[in-house]
């Protein structure tokens, strides 16, 4: 991992295999399958998979499967589908259901061990209990309840003589500690819920805190990576490990999670907006998830490259989201190629080209990569140009077309404006232009030159097409932050804006584009095939990322 060399957690590993406190290295990614993947994610992906490569070690894929009311087989794909398409192969795959048996006996010992007791407190009570963080909790009356009797009630919980919330199993640590998660926290609930593993073969199921270090014990990882959010529960972790007298003793290690300016980095609140129908789905290409950032066109390299640069440490500052969108143009300058897109077309006759000719004219596929070659495009009478590249009563310094002025039309000739036609309301819907046939791009002509080159598309076998024009989903830069207190205070931050979809045109050599197929529209930016709404009758380009920024490394 030629990127990590000022990785922290790459040094921590590096110093247990040089010391021999390891000998070998596993690391997991270890998603809830309660939604879909988004970029703070692949940060998570991009660390675990590329120090287990550079440390020839291998990396488990595990889905965190631990609450059927909220987990479905369908996130269960789409995390799959994500993880490979990042460009990584994990080396075994695993649920946390593999497992519940096993969890359920670790359970029992710590019941046997006088490490675990069976409580009768509502919720609510057990919050109560818990205390603050300035106030130390309580005991629970049932916290002394003799290991037979406790033994007895998880059995029965087991056989689902219990209804959901009225009892749990608890670890007995220590209601006194400073901190909350030791005390005595909920290890087991009752949950007569289908599980898209297991079905119904459980009514209770272990709480995440108690399942995950058991997990990463049973499958010998060596390295549990998580984020800064989970430091406070680092001596629970442990506490499980031993009490649970696991074999192997897995060591977490925590780093600062990525958080993007104008991004939710939250799935409860992406699954408000696709559940309150705000966008069209998981996948919706204004959604900072992985699918759809690939539907929207970002590439896995770009991805990757992105989170490297950002670095790992402690700390979890905001990123802004312009620097993804620079690793996005890096990796396609090179890739897409150039081709010519009306978004709002304006249509111009040349009226003295001959009526019925039409000509094949050469240009790159993409300058800077000649290698790419070049295509043909044809040329005739009647073109579409941009309506904003035309202006009846321009201002100064404005160098496109306008009555009077010439121009070049890229790849083409030089065209000036003779007439223009509006229609009853006075709106501007034809110009009609002449054209100097010496001025033909490519012959050298140098009699005199011209300021504004426009972009066109030939009229006649142009192909018509839908461009979805993207601005930030939120308002706000930092989402995040917004208060908690109601749905509203999130929702209202959704952008009005965030999509504009306009019709218009593209050369005809794209009527056979594929779903996934990337170009850079002259002018316009980097737009790529919409995957989902693409038909043969009607092309969908997503915009990705506009062609400048005022971002720098």
């Amino acid at each position: 991992m030629e990127h990590s060399s000022s990785n922290f957690i790459r040094n921590i590993i590096k110093e247990d295999l040089e010391s021999g406190k390891r000998n070998h290295v596993i690391t997991r990614f270890p998603p809830e399958p309660n939604g879909y993947l988004h970029i703070g994610h692949a940060k998570s992906i991009v660390i675990n998979f590329d120090l287990a490569d550079e440390f020839k070690g291998k990396t488990n894929l595990r889905f965190d499967d631990t609450n059927p009311l909220k987990e479905d087989s369908e996130y269960v794909h789409a995390i799959k589908e994500d993880v490979h398409w990042l460009g990584y192969e994990w080396d075994g795959l695993f649920f946390a259901s593999d497992y519940f048996q096993e969890m359920y006996e670790r359970a029992v010992l710590l019941i046997k061990k006088g490490k675990a007791y069976v409580d009768d407190l509502s919720p609510d009570e057990i919050r109560e209990y818990r205390g603050t963080l300035t106030e130390p909790g309580k005991d629970s009356p049932y916290r002394d309840r003799s290991i037979e009797e406790n033994l007895d009630l998880f059995e029965r919980m087991r056989k689902g003589e219990f209804e959901n919330g009225k009892k749990v199993l608890r670890a007995k640590i220590d209601m006194s500690s400073p901190n909350i998660n030791l005390r005595d926290p909920v290890i087991y609930r009752i949950s007569h819920a289908e599980h898209h593993n297991t079905g119904d073969q459980w009514c209770i199921y272990p709480m995440y805190a108690f399942a995950h270090p058991l997990e990463d014990a049973i499958e010998d990882v060596t390295h549990s990576i998580c984020t800064t959010e989970f430091e406070d529960q680092r001596p629970l972790y442990n506490w499980i490990v031993e009490e649970c007298e696991m074999e192997s003793t897995p060591q977490q290690i925590e780093f600062g999670r990525l958080n993007i300016t104008n991004a939710v980095m939250s799935k409860r609140k992406l699954k408000q907006l696709v559940d309150g129908g705000l966008v069209d789905g998981w996948d919706d290409p204004r959604m900072p998830t992985i699918s759809g950032l690939r539907r929207r066109g970002y590439t896995p390299d770009a991805i990757r490259t992105f989170v490297r640069e950002t670095g790992v440490s402690k700390g979890s500052g905001h990123v802004d989201s312009q620097m993804l969108d620079y690793f996005v143009r890096e990796d396609l300058k090179m890739k897409a190629p150039r081709t010519m897109g009306i978004l709002r077309p304006l249509k111009v006759v040349i009226t003295n080209y001959p009526e019925g000719q039409v000509e094949m004219l050469d240009a790159e596929i993409n300058p800077e990569n000649p290698e790419m070659g070049t295509r043909q495009i044809p040329f005739s009478r009647e073109i579409y140009i941009e309506q904003e590249d035309f202006m009846e009563n321009p201002p100064k310094k404005y160098f496109r077309l306008f009555p009077g002025n010439e121009v070049r039309l890229k790849h083409a000739y030089f065209i000036k404006c003779e007439d223009v036609i509006k229609d009853e309301d006075g709106n501007v819907v034809e110009i009609h232009c002449t054209y100097d046939p010496e001025t033909k791009s490519g012959t050298g002509f140098t009699g005199r030159k011209v300021k504004g080159t426009l972009h066109w598309v030939e009229a006649t076998q142009a192909v018509p097409a839908e461009f979805r024009l993207y601005e930030p989903l939120l308002t706000t830069d930092n989402p995040e932050e917004l208060e908690e207190e109601t749905v509203k205070t999130f929702l209202d931050q959704v952008n009005p804006n965030s999509l504009q979809a306009l019709k218009g045109y593209v050369e005809p050599n794209m009527k056979d584009v594929s779903a996934q197929d990337k170009f850079q529209f002259f002018r316009h930016g980097y737009f790529n095939v919409d995957p989902k709404d693409t038909t043969r009758e009607n092309l969908v380009f997503n915009l990705i990322v506009s062609l400048k920024s005022s971002f720098k490394l």
